[in-house]
């Protein structure tokens, strides 16, 4: 487990805050449980004081009597022992008459109260500290002070309590032990159910990392599981699942393409350096090598029009396909590429139904549309069965052009219909008809009319296939203007 993993990392920060909290925790509790001890203490202290001033105060006439200062001595040792606490009740002088403390307890050091506190207690009436009221005491001690007055008001003696310092301080030592150990066993807990936390956090991402090598090896058959119990990691492997299927695919079509590429190619290439190697070995006659240059020549242009889709299928992808838009008619261009056409529509004796709209002005790069509706009637034509029905369509839909072509024919199977503008897919894996593609046409096409603000899709059922495309009219002034133009350079 290195220093830089995400485990280590996020175990680390989550040991820290459980630490912090701790330490936090047990400084807030540490300080809130003295202060109430304190208090405690402290009201504890004024409460007995009061009670043995007052009693104090009703006996103090009588304890001449034995019998009451007996009495007397008795109340004050109950009281000590039950509060455990030191009593010290002094004459107005400040000398210690009476004391009384549990056993544990040490005894005065001396018999005498300093003036000092003998006047501090007079001054406030009731007077509490910490000290050793000027020697009085073994040690540093809470204590309160309080003065019994007779009905002149005159001071007939004076009772301090007092606690020693070190019985809150053991309190608080034995209560901190306590508590360390408990936050010591709850925080051993915590980094261990934290650890467990942590490592199941930190699973999904060790299989994502562990799938991701796979991947980089071209194996794409590996799957993270999608119910991790988190939210985003769940997301996280969805999408990264999606991710393999979508590589397993490209891969899959890449093949296929290499595949394609290299058969399309190596065909016309074999064809030219065939008829080449005869014309210039003897093997065709003069007379015949006419003939010859011109299957070349077409193999040529095919192997250029191949190498002009692999381009721009780069582009494409690397976002670099630039259009030049201007307005051009739509419905002249159409029928141009319809005649083009004318040659292989009769050699297959095909019913032609055509029915465009006049003037239908687009916006839009004329060569490139051009390639894109051209592309769309040659695999009509290519598919179409012999003596089929060629059907297009072209006309206005709100601020739309929409233009359309039907064949009939074999078709295409459902399960094909989502990928037929997937780059390098084939529909026709045999290539018994399609011999000319490396399957980057209607990946083309369906770019460049996206690119143009339209859309375009495909059905395929009952012996038809259609394929349908919309692409952005020019404003009704545009068009006019376009139109008088053109008329005018006619």
């Amino acid at each position: 487990m290195g220093k830089r993993s995400f485990f280590f990392r996020n175990y680390l920060s989550h040991s820290l805050l459980i630490v912090f909290a701790f330490l936090l925790a047990g400084t807030l509790f540490s300080y809130q449980f003295g202060s109430y001890v304190k208090d405690e203490k402290q009201q504890q202290l004024e409460s007995t004081a009061s009670a043995v001033a007052s009693q104090t105060t009703v006996a103090a006439q009588a304890l001449d009597d034995e019998l009451v200062r007996e009495l007397y001595n008795v109340y004050i040792t109950q009281i000590a022992n039950s509060d455990q606490v030191s009593i010290l009740v002094a004459n107005p002088s400040g000398d210690v008459v009476f004391y009384a403390a549990p056993d544990e307890l040490e005894k005065p050091k001396k018999d005498s109260i300093g003036q000092s506190s003998l006047r501090a207690v007079l001054r406030h009436g009731q007077y509490s500290g910490l000290s050793t009221l000027g020697g009085v005491l073994p040690s540093t001690s809470y204590f309160v002070g309080a003065a019994c007055l007779d009905e002149n008001e005159q001071v007939t003696a004076y009772v301090f309590v007092t606690s020693p310092a070190s019985v809150i301080t053991d309190m608080m030592d034995n209560v901190s032990r306590m508590f360390i150990l408990v936050m010591l066993i709850a925080l051993v807990g915590t980094l261990i159910i934290s650890y467990f936390i942590s490592a199941r956090m930190t699973a999904p991402l060790k299989i994502m990392a562990l799938a991701a090598r796979e991947y980089a090896a071209g194996n794409f058959d590996i799957r993270v599981p999608e119910d991790n119990h988190c939210t985003e990691i769940d997301e996280l492997a969805v999408s990264f699942n999606n991710m393999a299927r979508d590589l397993a695919q490209l891969d899959e079509l890449t093949r296929g393409f290499i595949g394609n590429v290299s058969h399309e190619f190596k065909t016309p290439m074999t064809t030219i350096g065939g008829f080449v190697d005869g014309m210039l070995d003897g093997t065709i006659p003069p007379d015949q090598q006419q003939k010859y240059l011109r299957i070349i020549s077409e193999e040529v242009g095919r192997l250029s029009r191949m190498v002009v889709r692999m381009l721009d299928a780069a582009k494409i992808q690397s976002g670099e396909l630039i259009l030049n838009t201007a307005p051009f008619d739509f419905t002249e261009m159409s029928s141009q590429i319809i005649l083009s056409f004318e040659r292989k529509i009769l050699s297959k004796n095909l019913e032609v139904d055509i029915d465009f709209q006049d003037g239908l002005i687009v916006n839009g790069d004329r060569d490139h549309v051009f390639r894109a509706v051209y592309n769309l009637v040659d695999n009509a034509v290519k598919f179409i069965n012999t003596d089929g029905k060629l059907t297009l369509r072209a006309h206005a839909e709100g601020t739309m052009c929409a233009f359309s072509i039907k064949n009939t024919g074999a078709g295409i199977a459902p399960e094909d219909i989502p990928h037929v503008f997937d780059r390098f897919y084939k529909t026709d894996r045999s290539r018994s008809l399609d011999r000319s593609g490396a399957g980057l046409g209607l990946y083309i096409v369906k770019n460049i009319i996206n690119l143009h603000g339209g859309d375009i899709s495909v059905r395929s059922d009952g012996g038809e296939t259609e394929f349908s495309l919309t692409l952005p009219l020019v404003d009704k002034k545009s068009a006019e203007n376009f139109i008088n133009s053109s008329q005018s350079r006619q």
